[in-house]
């Protein structure tokens, strides 16, 4: 058996169902084929990369110096670019942060629903001027221009206007269609108005359930935006639109006219990265390097950075363009060449990296497919293998597992069912001992018991109040009596008759038994709440029989609160298959040793002569022979509960109907 701690020839190991499996024996290594090591394979290239790399690399610098300039320059282009760009991206930060203000402030919502234009220009004017904002445009949800102020560049003025159509604006549609771009539901881009071309935001005012109220723009003259670019780069700005047409810059006029300074809309289609134009202005060179002007992750326009280029050497000399040839052939090689050892070395590695990813994960029957003789190729095959075994012992694992929890399973269901059929047993076989005896002494017991009460009673008639017997005579008549009362308990217990089931409202029957022991309840100062369901309960069952239960178990709970009072609580409630009665009091409890009891025939707890302790086991058989449960939870001094549970049952189930 190969075993993965002794070294492994690939050749050696069995067939694996799903690959290709060798069974012969590996022959001696011979030197050649040291070369098709991992090691030598990922030694010997990169040595030689990095040696003809380190020559071409020291050969070209020593020739590249004089490029040093020019490349100073074009970084220096694209550093320029990139703080213009930046420029205009903070601008529209600060349109962002003016927008949010003006948005939130109080009373702007409220203007704007109510097209109250005059409310909406003594708000937001004062903001305006505190912000330094150029134009203000304000649109109802419909796009209507409820206002609009805008600054005379010449004179520094506002120019109030209202009600133009704006529905057809672009940068407005969005927000009042309440759509989002990649950052949220603002939008920004060039527009032109009467004083030049502006850098606008636009986003959405809305009500307190986030309707939209309509839509607020503000923006930036890009003449005075271009200005400020220019005093932070050093170099001039042009601005161009989406269809590469001149909108603003801080040239001069050329000779040629600005349309010299515009792009093709091709060129602008495939602008990104950049381009780099040269020209001649003013009868020097100058470079301008073209880059998308992107706002809010979108393009909106083109960014053009000027500068002069008369200081760079024009003319190269003829062995640059050798050299640069050289390097860049160099670099090609080295890329390919690295690029197809690396793909060759790395493609099993990533295979097997692959495989067992899926496996870690569960995923059994994968194969890595890898093929060799070399390190890599050994460590597959184990690999295979160990998954292969893995595989069936997993599976065989896990239909002894399924097995184990089964059979766990319905051996956990059996003990349940045998515990639960036992108790009953074990209950029923009590009370048919106690009925059996009961109903065959009752009669024997009441007919002399009615004798003597008989016969005192009479004797009571012939003797006066003050006799020296009329005491020992009321004595024995009021013992007779208690005497009967406890033979007729037993003599209902001994009849206990087949429920008379009909289809009813369990109500009914909980405010009957509440209503028969309110004089009790009262008299003992008990509180009691009867908390129903949200819709009558109806079911199947004889509604005297489960009066006679729940009168019992709501005396049980006054005398267990008698004399200090307390809460009697009455819930019903549906818990399918089950319609629950809850009777819970806050009296003194039943101890634990006497839970496993109380339904025992002649238990009881209370005082000698104040109860016969059948009233438990009469109301148990009543709810067995209802196919219902009765269950018990106490606690010593907070009180008990009783919950009674009747099967629910449709008028038409006749199961239960007899």
């Amino acid at each position: 058996m190969t075993t993965l701690d002794s070294p492994v020839d690939a050749g050696s190991l069995p067939e694996i169902p799903g690959r290709a499996g060798d069974t012969k024996a590996m022959p001696r290594r011979a030197p050649l084929d040291l070369l098709s090591s991992l090691r030598a394979k990922l030694v010997i290239p990169y040595v030689l990369l990095t040696l003809a790399t380190a020559m071409i690399g020291m050969f070209v610098i020593t020739r590249l110096v004089a490029s040093t300039l020019r490349e100073r320059f074009a970084n220096q282009m694209l550093e320029a670019s990139r703080v213009a760009g930046d420029s205009m991206v903070r601008r529209e930060r600060v349109h962002l942060e003016d927008l949010r203000l003006m948005t939130f402030t109080q009373g702007v919502g409220e203007a704007m629903a109510g097209d109250e234009a005059g409310d909406l220009q003594q708000t937001l004017f004062p903001l305006v001027l505190n912000n330094g904002v150029q134009s203000l445009t304000v649109a109802s949800a419909g796009g209507q221009e409820l206002l609009s102020l805008i600054q005379d560049p010449a004179t520094s003025e506002f120019l109030v206007s209202r009600g133009a159509d704006l529905s057809q604006v672009e940068l407005l549609a969005g927000p009042l269609a309440g759509r989002k771009d990649a950052l949220g539901d603002k939008f920004a881009g060039l527009l032109s108005t009467i004083y030049g071309p502006y850098l606008f935001t636009a986003g959405p005012v809305r009500g307190g359930a986030g309707e939209v109220l309509g839509a607020l723009m503000i923006g930036t003259r890009l003449d005075s935006l271009a200005s400020e670019i220019k005093a932070q780069v050093l170099a001039d700005i042009i601005i161009l639109d989406s269809s590469g047409a001149l909108m603003t810059t801080t040239l001069a006029e050329p000779e040629d006219g600005y349309d010299i300074l515009s792009l093709a809309p091709y060129d602008v289609a495939y602008l990104n990265p950049g381009k780099t134009v040269q020209l001649s202005l003013y009868g020097r060179p100058y470079q301008i390097y073209y880059t998308p002007l992107e706002v809010r992750q979108k393009p909106v326009g083109v960014l053009g950075v000027v500068l002069p280029s008369n200081f760079i050497v024009t003319t190269e000399s003829t062995s640059r363009n050798v050299f640069i040839l050289l390097f860049t052939l160099g670099t090609l090689a080295v890329i390919i060449t690295g690029l197809v050892l690396a793909s060759r070395i790395s493609r099993p590695i990533v295979r097997m990296r692959d495989v067992s990813l899926a496996v870690a994960a569960g995923d059994l029957e994968q194969r890595t497919g890898v093929r060799g003789r070399d390190e890599v190729g050994q460590m597959a095959a184990v690999f295979d293998l160990m998954t292969f075994r893995l595989r069936r012992r997993t599976a065989q694992a896990a239909r002894l597992h399924a097995e184990a929890v089964r059979r766990s399973e319905e051996l956990a269901e059996a003990n349940v069912r045998l515990q639960q059929a036992q108790q009953q047993l074990v209950q029923s076989e009590k009370l048919a001992a106690v009925g059996t005896l009961a109903a065959g002494i009752v009669h024997d017991i009441k007919n002399p018991l009615a004798v003597i009460s008989g016969l005192t009673e009479e004797l009571q008639e012939g003797v006066t109040p003050d006799s020296a017997i009329a005491t020992p005579l009321t004595q024995i008549r009021e013992n007779a009596v208690r005497a009967s009362g406890i033979v007729t308990d037993l003599l209902k217990f001994a009849r206990q008759s087949n429920p008379e089931k009909s289809y009813q409202n369990v109500w009914d029957t909980v405010r009957t038994a509440v209503r028969l022991n309110d004089y009790l309840s009262r008299r003992a100062n008990v509180r009691v709440g009867v908390d129903l369901t949200a819709r009558p309960v109806m079911t199947l069952y004889d509604a005297q029989q489960i009066e006679q239960v729940l009168v019992n178990l709501i005396q049980n709970a006054v005398q267990a609160m008698t004399p200090q009072g307390g809460l009697l609580s009455l819930v019903v409630r549906e818990a399918p298959p089950w319609v629950e009665i809850e009777v819970r009091d806050t009296g003194v409890g039943i101890p634990a040793k006497n839970l496993g009891r109380i339904f025992d025939p002649f238990f009881t707890t209370k005082p000698p002569g104040e109860g016969t302790g059948l009233g438990l086991s009469v109301s148990y058989g009543i709810v067995a022979q209802h196919q219902g449960q009765i269950d018990v939870r106490s606690e010593v001094g907070r009180g008990s509960t009783f919950v009674v549970r009747l099967p629910l049952r449709s008028p038409d189930d006749k199961t239960l109907a007899g």
